[in-house]
């Protein structure tokens, strides 16, 4: 979610918590989080144990690449293409620097490590008419915030989610999120129908600013598509604090837009308390979801949390829909009693001995390894910022 975070002078559209009861407090390992203030034992781990994972190995993309006639950065989403065997990465930039627009790319991955990434291509994602993106500048409400890119695993061509535009006043335009898909040069042919939950607005209600859509999967051998959103909806309770956690969406759909169920997913609490000099607020969501591929109810959820004077923090969840409250019916999950999705922690980054801890929003699985473990690739958003790094990070799960 580059526009939110931080320390650089996009970030001053952060949104502060809402002031009423906190919908749940967060907890991973054997408890699970119910509204209100309580927390309620939980019903066991995912599947079994679950997840866990070792670092491979990590690679930095040289600052601001030159590609093509473009800028490589922003890099906020990654998929493994079943058709070439190369991945695909999305860029965040709202076609400020360029146009909206993702990459492809080579990236030599085994249990040596992480040897190499080459990028191989480029494309702008499109409008229905042809043409690129505007920038948010042009004021004409078509602008696009890309964070996410997945490759259709039935007919390779790419679904992408952008999180749209929450304004800070009346006087600008609002932009939904959505979920489209594209031809492999990013030509548009359509998009999906959202949850009606999926909707911004003006008033007290609906999605946060920079909290929609940053994370989709394919499951199922293709025939579901799993979003989450990045924070709570503004009904649903404030975001995360040091004493609380917060639930979030996710939602599985058929691939003409039914929603087959949604759940909450339980997004921890903010792990240690700000810089006090500080102008910015913490920033935490979920950036992206992955499916499991043998288990329709199991994901890796993704969580990235931002603290001014303490740097980020990644962490991967092993999570299960298997157990959780049905709440596609429910407008408002705050002061309601709700069973969250049951979580495991799979991986914090900060204990992994990487050469340092990025802004990881985007993660596919990788290639198998011969002693069956399965790999796990990681890109980070270096928010096009001279003190951040496009990093790609290789994890073995077991």
């Amino acid at each position: 979610m580059t526009s939110s975070l931080i320390r650089h002078a996009c970030a001053a559209a952060l949104v502060l918590a809402a002031t009423i009861p906190p919908a749940a407090a967060a907890r991973s390992d054997d408890t699970a989080a119910r509204s209100g203030n309580e927390a309620r034992p939980g019903i066991g781990a995912p599947s079994g144990t679950g997840a866990r994972a070792r670092l491979l190995g990590e690679k930095n993309v040289p600052h601001t690449l030159p590609f093509r006639g473009t800028t490589v950065g922003g890099l906020s989403g990654i998929d493994r293409d079943p058709c070439t065997g190369e991945y695909v990465m999305i860029s965040d930039d709202r076609s400020v620097i360029q146009p909206a627009r993702f990459y492809t790319a080579k990236i030599d991955v085994d249990a040596a490590g992480v040897h190499s990434v080459g990028f191989t291509g480029t494309h702008p994602l499109l409008q229905p008419d042809g043409s690129v993106h505007p920038p948010a500048s042009a004021g004409d409400g078509k602008a696009v915030d890309p964070e996410e890119i997945r490759v259709d695993p039935l007919t390779c061509r790419y679904w992408w989610a952008q999180e749209g535009d929450r304004p800070k006043s009346s006087n600008e335009p609002v932009i939904q999120p959505s979920i489209q898909f594209a031809s492999r040069t990013g030509a548009y042919r359509g998009q999906l129908r959202l949850p009606p939950h999926y909707v911004i607005g003006m008033g007290d209600r609906g999605i946060r600013r920079n909290k929609a859509i940053e994370a989709i999967t394919f499951g199922d051998d293709g025939r579901v598509l799993t979003s989450a959103l990045e924070g709570p909806l503004l009904q649903d309770g404030p975001e995360p604090d040091l004493t609380h956690g917060a639930l979030v969406r996710v939602t599985r759909q058929n691939r003409n837009g039914a929603v087959l169920g949604q759940f909450a997913y339980p997004l921890e609490k903010i792990f240690t308390a700000p810089d006090p000099s500080s102008p910015w607020p913490p920033d935490t969501g979920v950036p992206s979801i992955l499916a499991f591929p043998d288990d329709p109810s199991r994901y890796l959820v993704l969580e990235r949390t931002w603290v001014a004077g303490a740097g980020y923090k990644i962490r991967v969840f092993d999570a299960t829909t298997r157990g959780a409250t049905e709440v596609q019916h429910l407008d408002a999950l705050a002061g309601q009693h709700v069973v969250p999705m049951r979580k495991k922690l799979v991986a914090d980054l900060a204990d992994l001995g990487l050469s340092t801890v990025e802004n990881i929003e985007g993660m596919t699985w990788g290639p198998d390894l011969r002693n069956g473990e399965r790999t796990l690739v990681l890109v980070s958003d270096d928010n096009f910022a001279e003190d951040e790094v496009t990093q790609i990070v290789a994890l073995a799960l077991r």
